[in-house]
């Protein structure tokens, strides 16, 4: 982290700042627009605002098991990350599948 930027800690995330995450567009080199908005909500968000932003996914239609460019879910792409568990339930609440 540059040191003129402070670290931030418990900062609450409103509804429309989770709800901003619907709107992202491809990450990366990935095609699927919901992998996407599922990865950087994982990579960006703590695990409650990562559920109240899974109840936003899919309440839009969202697809929960969109597959990435090597045909992974993001379900199957976190699996290895040795603090993802809570992620995980959160994404198999929503009927996600690895």
């Amino acid at each position: 982290m540059r040191p003129d930027k402070k670290k931030v800690i418990d900062e609450v995330w409103e509804d429309a700042r989770v709800e901003s995450f619907l709107t992202k567009g491809a990450f990366g080199a990935e095609d699927n627009v919901d992998f996407s908005a599922l990865l950087h909500a994982y990579r960006s968000m703590r695990v409650d605002d990562f559920e109240r932003f899974l109840a936003a996914f899919v309440a839009a239609g969202r697809d929960v098991n969109a597959c990435n460019r090597k045909g992974e879910t993001l379900l199957g792409v976190i699996a290895g990350h040795r603090r993802s568990a809570a992620f995980r339930k959160a994404l198999m609440a929503c009927g996600a599948v690895s």
